[in-house]
């Protein structure tokens, strides 16, 4: 199924799909995600004020994102704002107790920081770097993936995406897991390979990859096409939603179409991980195709 619409193209709109939380939203307590999956292990943190000051001046670790407990005031704590600030690292407030939680009974003095298992690319460097494949003999494939919060998952996504060669994969800078060792572990070494940039807004990600000519794809439910009636020769970035809630009502909404994968048992939907695999699976079948034409 090609597009029946030409750029500027008007959103879609689903009037029947929940309220979605504000792309951008200031939450206090976003220390689930945060800690999802690191569980007691403590080789992908640092602690303690100084420590993190110090991994911001030094910029030899990736760190993934600074959590500081509500209430703290600090006189050094501007310092560490403004180097993450430069850095891009994002920030989080957190009730005192997530991060008593997180190191049991060590002492953090309200900051932990979480590193990376790989580095981020800078999300308008990678919108250029997918852009520049429009129009050629292999056009631009994406994922972006709103709010997967499960470390295996996402792993699996991006060993999958390596597999499949897609270019670039986009996550939410909040109310998602990043590139942690669990992440790493289950990507078999694609995080090595699969460029990985975080989005402040994805509905304005969307927005930008579109006024590159990158038709945007959301898998849901309530599609209404099947998946392989889609043409995905054409450049294209699949939006992926969160294991529960899948995507949000702005993204949903700002997609260029929904497609759907057939669901014949009981189960109302399939893993996430699965899903992905499915579609880029038939991205690449599509194209190999039209090639041999």
């Amino acid at each position: 199924m090609k597009p029946t619409h030409k750029r500027p193209r008007p959103a879609g709109r689903l009037a029947h799909q929940e309220e979605a939380l504000p792309p951008d939203a200031q939450h206090n307590d976003d220390s689930r995600s945060m800690f999802a999956g690191g569980g007691d292990q403590r080789g992908d943190k640092i602690y303690g004020l100084i420590p993190v000051l110090e991994a911001l001046r030094a910029g030899q670790r990736p760190i993934d994102s600074i959590m500081i407990a509500e209430g703290s005031r600090h006189e050094r704590l501007r310092d560490l704002l403004v180097l993450a600030k430069n850095a891009n690292v994002p920030v989080h407030r957190v009730p005192r107790i997530s991060l008593d939680r997180s190191l049991k009974e060590t002492t953090h003095q309200g900051v932990i920081a979480r590193t990376s298992a790989a580095r981020y690319r800078e999300a308008d460097e990678l919108l250029d770097l997918v852009a520049a494949r429009v129009g050629t003999e292999q056009p631009s494939l994406v994922l972006g993936l709103d709010g997967i919060e499960d470390p295996r998952n996402f792993g699996a996504i991006l060993r999958t995406a390596e597999c499949a060669g897609v270019h670039g994969v986009f996550i939410p800078e909040r109310r998602a897991v990043g590139l942690t060792d669990i992440v790493a572990k289950a990507a078999a070494g694609a995080v090595e390979y699969v460029p990985v940039a975080r989005a402040t807004n994805l509905v304005r990600l969307i927005e930008q990859l579109k006024e590159r000519n990158i038709w945007v794809v959301g898998a849901a439910a309530e599609g209404t096409s099947n998946y392989t009636d889609w043409d995905w020769t054409l450049p294209s970035a699949i939006f992926l939603g969160s294991e529960g809630a899948g995507l949000h009502r702005l993204v949903r909404e700002r997609c260029d179409t929904l497609v759907r994968i057939p669901v014949l048992g009981r189960l109302g939907s399939l893993n996430v991980s699965v899903a992905a695999g499915i579609l880029l699976y038939e991205v690449l079948r599509q194209r190999a195709k039209a090639a041999t034409k």
